[in-house]
């Protein structure tokens, strides 16, 4: 009689992913970070590259970021951003192709590399919480809590501050509460900030400031279509409603565009729903095996920092391969940077604020806090991995 397969009684192990399997951002080409550097180039500031060589120069431009609104997002809804829709094949110089945000994928380090050109390993911001090695504790690079001084976490100037310098016209026009924080002081100042409350306020200030010069470099925000996702999801009729009145603004924009105009219109991340049961919710407050060594856990739900107790770092990176490895790209720190995660270059100040391990979501999966992280463990919407759904983001283009 013939024996049975092995295989048939007892299922195999999953087999870990391979560190070099995820899908670097095209950092030096193709990447958010990018995108400011051949802008403010292309207007004649001195020091800058040229790196998206689609991009034609401009005399006056502006970039209008739309918070959260990724690339598949986009396409998915074709009937609530008409206008947008309309301009994807303009998307990356005429490619009709779409950028990356950069690793990870949120916002306050896609700002960071959106405002000083520099990837995450550069500028410092490698997550939405970091360790911070001078004082053992996270620090929360959105709201920057702890405090901490900025000019020491990031001591690059941004494009804006070297635009100016130039003499090129430069402005940022958002909301006033973005005035003084800041995440806005070392990624997007330089130049004027304009406070202002609507969004239509906004879209048309941004048209003034383009045209108060012969050159203009113009930054404007939007935040909500990102908001609406986390709390209720990207297919959700709150979230489509920021879409649409996202579009609106957009189309307000262009419309009002001064001759020599450049506006492009892009965005921070894409979003994933995730499901709430606990194969896609893994719950790091309630795993043993997972804390099992583990000092601090940084960063979010699908882009983790996970600091461990000095002298576990191989044991933790064990671990969580073995659990968690076929559903997340697992990496060492040296790892993740030798792999280019957070840019090809990782200045000695950021180190320590990378992860012993770094896990980064290839699945429809979050790794959650619930006792830690109660506000962010109960969204539904989620970003931060190497995903396409989270790392491609548009970059139309409408000319005057």
């Amino acid at each position: 009689m013939a024996q049975p397969q092995l295989a048939s009684v007892w299922p195999e192990e999953p087999v870990p992913l391979a560190v070099g399997t995820a899908p670097v951002p095209a950092y030096g080409s193709a990447s958010l970070a990018d995108l400011l550097p051949t802008i403010a180039a292309g207007q004649g500031v001195p020091g800058l590259h040229s790196a998206i060589t689609q991009l034609e120069p401009a005399d006056r431009n502006c970039v209008f970021l739309i918070d959260g609104l990724g690339w598949e997002q986009l396409k998915a809804h074709p009937e609530d951003a008409p206008f947008l829709t309309s301009l994807l094949g303009s998307s990356c110089g005429g490619t009709g192709a779409p950028i990356t945000a950069g690793f990870p994928a949120t916002t306050a380090t896609s700002l960071a590399s959106f405002g000083t050109g520099l990837p995450p390993g550069a500028h410092g911001l490698p997550g939405y919480t970091a360790r911070n090695p001078e004082t053992g504790e996270l620090m929360n690079q959105l709201r920057w809590k702890p405090w901490t001084s900025p000019r020491v976490w990031q001591p690059y100037p941004t494009v804006f501050q070297l635009a100016d310098e130039a003499g090129v016209h430069t402005a940022q026009v958002s909301s006033p509460t973005f005035r003084d924080t800041p995440l806005t002081k070392i990624a997007l100042s330089g130049g004027t900030f304009h406070g202002r409350l609507s969004g239509e306020e906004r879209m048309d200030f941004a048209a003034e400031q383009l045209a108060a010069a012969d050159r203009s470099l113009v930054y404007t925000y939007y935040s909500e279509v990102d908001g609406k996702g986390h709390r209720f999801g990207v297919d959700s009729d709150a979230w489509r409603g920021q879409l649409m009145y996202a579009d609106h603004l957009a189309q307000r924009l262009a419309e009002q565009l001064p001759p020599r105009t450049a506006l492009y219109v892009t965005a921070d991340h894409g979003m994933i729903d995730i499901p709430f049961d606990e194969e896609s919710r893994i719950d790091f407050d309630e795993d043993w095996e997972l804390r099992a060594g583990v000092a601090l856990l940084g960063g979010e739900g699908r882009a983790r920092h996970v600091y461990a107790v000095p002298g576990a770092e191989s044991d933790v990176l064990a671990v969580w391969r073995e659990v968690l490895g076929d559903r997340f790209w697992v990496a060492s720190r040296d790892e993740a940077i030798a792999a280019g995660w957070f840019g090809p270059q990782v200045d000695e100040r950021v180190h320590g604020r990378i992860g012993d391990v770094v896990a980064a979501a290839s699945d429809d999966v979050v790794i959650t806090a619930s006792v830690n992280e109660p506000h962010e463990s109960a969204m539904v919407g989620m970003h931060g991995s190497m995903t396409p759904v989270e790392q491609f983001v548009p970059l139309i283009e409408v000319r005057s």
